[in-house]
């Protein structure tokens, strides 16, 4: 009775993990009935990583009402997993869907997220989980400092908004009379700089709204909250590698709360307690919706293959599509390949055909296993 650990991540646009999970799980049981089937799903630390960690961790979502990408006030949800930790995506109440045609990251806040986390601290949790990814937002967690009492002030003594645009008009940082104890890990799989030509204004802020003026701007304040942190707070973010994820939230977490950066995948899956379910699987079945040469990078299918190769396992990734460079994922342990859409189509035809698509290359798979 061979055993899988399917740990997928999500395919964008189409299937959630916990979708893509129970589509192969069906497949593996409609050829071989007796096979034991363990479901994993799984994130990087981007949007979803709460969600694979309510499913792998159990636990329950709490809403709460949060200041929005543009200051609006907004509902937003977070996982109060069993453990007692909390997982927050900071895209639930600043993820780039929510700025809509509106994008601009000189406008929009992070402030919902510091104030995300104070929720769940006033829940009594002492540990957050920090999905850092797919913000609208580039201002270097100032907004997310605000909410927990740090104060930006210009050479006027007054306190601009604080936000992407004014990071260059401040000259002193107030640190809150009282701050929470409590740890705080960020999901973080890039290693951007703070700013300079690979940081966040450069590399992220176009995809945001910005033009090739507002990444300049944008840039010039991030080197200025650098200098602000470093005199003011004594923590240098200049050369943290991660310090540009997510428009610098990556040096906030670092600079404001006194968090850590770690690997995404690494993070969730030491939560799921991947390693333990990995002793008792044969075959481990892994995926993305689009593998290639980047999926070497921090991505869920080079995190799960990694450990499961390095524990003898055999690991084949069923994927969506596949791009240049798909075959680099053999190096991390993976033995085969899969996608479910070989010739191309157009997203409204792989919406339509996508769970059959996924079941049918997961037959071949199986079959190919025996």
């Amino acid at each position: 009775m061979p055993h899988f650990l399917i740990a997928p991540d999500s395919f964008k646009g189409t299937l959630s993990s916990a979708e893509v999970c129970d589509i192969i799980a069906e497949a593996i049981l409609s050829r071989i009935p007796d096979a034991k089937i363990t479901k994993l799903p799984v994130a990087d630390g981007g949007e979803g990583m709460a969600a694979a960690l309510m499913s792998s961790v159990g636990g329950d979502w709490v809403g709460a009402e949060v200041t929005g990408v543009f200051g609006e006030p907004m509902q937003a949800e977070y996982a109060l997993l069993s453990n007692g930790f909390a997982a927050i995506d900071m895209s639930a109440c600043a993820g780039l869907p929510l700025a809509g045609s509106k994008k601009n990251p000189a406008l929009t806040t992070t402030q919902g997220v510091g104030e995300l986390i104070l929720h769940a601290l006033g829940r009594g949790v002492k540990n957050i989980i920090l999905g850092l990814g797919g913000s609208a937002t580039n201002d270097c967690g100032i907004g997310m400092a605000h909410a927990f009492g740090y104060r930006f002030f210009d050479s006027d003594n007054n306190e601009p908004k604080p936000v992407g645009g004014n990071m260059s008009t401040f000259v002193k940082i107030k640190k809150p009379d009282t701050f929470p104890k409590f740890h705080l890990t960020a999901a973080c799989d890039v290693d951007n700089p703070l700013y300079g030509p690979q940081g966040a204004a450069y590399v992220f802020a176009p995809q945001k709204g910005a033009d090739e003026t507002m990444v300049k701007d944008l840039d010039a304040g991030l080197r200025n909250m650098a200098k602000l942190i470093k005199n003011d707070l004594g923590t240098d973010v200049a050369d943290l590698p991660g310090a540009g994820a997510a428009g610098g939230m990556g040096a906030g977490v670092v600079a404001f709360l006194a968090g850590e950066l770690r690997s995404g995948i690494d993070l969730v899956l030491d939560a799921a307690n991947y390693d333990e379910k990995l002793e008792e699987a044969d075959y481990v079945i892994t995926g993305e919706g689009r593998m290639d040469a980047q999926s070497l990078h921090g991505k869920v299918p080079a995190g799960v293959a990694k450990r499961a190769y390095e524990k003898g396992k055999k690991v084949i990734a069923i994927n969506g599509s596949l791009g240049e460079g798909a075959q680099e994922m053999m190096k991390v342990g993976i033995s085969s390949i899969y996608a479910a859409v070989e010739a191309p189509k157009s997203m409204e035809e792989i919406i339509k055909t996508c769970r059959e698509d996924l079941f049918n290359v997961t037959l071949k798979a199986v079959d190919e296993l025996r």
